[in-house]
């Protein structure tokens, strides 16, 4: 029986999280990406917290014009700020069963730009 899209991407992200998991030292940047929206936030795996967030929803974000590339950029920039301000400077970067490639690897460059080492 065939799978539909999003037991696929499903499968895939399963097989990314058996390696990639954050701790507090090394947290995780998990990305989920729709249609029309893209979101991020850096997890602590063991304890369970987001420790920052950002999507192109946010208020900021969501007045700027341009392709969902361009906005993917901002939101890895705005979630990088944002870790870096909670004292986050490395994490593991978890790319939710996508491919490493459009808005998530736009996500990535934008999060690299603003300081995070991953």
């Amino acid at each position: 029986m065939a799978l539909t899209k999003n037991e696929r991407r499903q499968r895939i992200k399963n097989r990314v999280r058996k390696v990639v998991s954050g701790t507090e030292a090394r947290p995780r940047l998990s990305v989920f990406r729709s249609n029309k929206e893209i979101y991020a936030q850096v997890v602590d795996d063991v304890t369970g917290k987001t420790i920052a967030s950002a999507s192109s929803r946010d208020k900021d974000i969501s007045s700027a014009t341009g392709t969902k590339t361009e906005i993917a950029t901002l939101v890895g920039k705005a979630v990088a700020e944002k870790a870096l301000k909670a004292g986050v400077d490395t994490i593991s970067f978890d790319r939710g069963g996508y491919l490493y490639h459009g808005r998530v690897k736009s996500l990535a460059e934008g999060a690299r730009e603003a300081g995070l080492k991953f």
